[in-house]
């Protein structure tokens, strides 16, 4: 399964959040640290164990 994420470097440190979970950001040293803590915060998304997620979506109207 794949998933859209946005990321970028800050000075010394890469921070991304998931584009379905804007509010829920993560950070790395390295490129490759912050896609294992994305991965990581990804799994405590949707298990359920966080409550009152706030997600982004799309519906058609027309």
């Amino acid at each position: 399964m794949k998933q859209k994420y946005t990321y970028w470097k800050d000075e010394d440190i890469w921070l991304g959040y998931f584009d379905e979970f804007p509010d829920y950001w993560t950070q790395g040293e390295t490129e490759e640290e912050l896609k294992k803590n994305l991965i990581d915060i990804y799994k405590e998304l949707i298990s359920g164990t966080i409550s009152n997620i706030r997600r982004v979506a799309e519906i058609e109207v027309s």
